[in-house]
C-alpha cells in the first residue's frame, strides 16, 4: 500500500510558502513469487497425471480390442471345424 502525503507548511508571518513538497511512504514489501511457481509447479503435476492417466485408459482399451479380436478368431477356427466335421459325416453318411 503506498500512501501520499502532501504537507504545507507556512512562514512564520503566516505567509504560505511558494514551494511544497510531497512525501511518499511504501510500507509494502517486494513480493516474491514463490506462490506463482508453487501453483505452476501443481498444475505441471496435474496434466502431468492426466496425460498418464488418459495414456493408460487408451493401452487398457487396446487391450481389451486385441483380447477381442483374439477370441473372435478362436470362435472363427472352431466354426469352422464344427463345418468340415458335420461334412465328414455327411459324406460318411452317402
Amino acid at each position: 500500500m503506498t500512501e501520499e502525503r502532501i504537507i504545507t507548511t507556512n512562514h512564520a508571518d503566516g505567509t504560505a510558502p511558494a514551494n511544497t513538497h510531497t512525501t511518499i511512504i511504501r510500507d509494502d514489501a517486494p513480493r516474491s513469487h514463490g506462490s506463482i511457481l508453487l501453483i505452476g509447479l501443481v498444475l505441471l503435476v496435474v496434466a502431468i497425471a492426466g496425460f498418464l492417466l488418459v495414456s493408460e485408459f487408451a493401452t487398457s482399451e487396446a487391450a481389451k480390442d486385441n483380447a477381442i479380436a483374439g477370441a473372435a478368431n478362436e470362435v472363427n477356427k472352431a466354426a469352422c471345424s464344427v463345418g468340415d466335421a458335420a461334412q465328414n459325416a455327411g459324406e460318411a453318411v452317402e
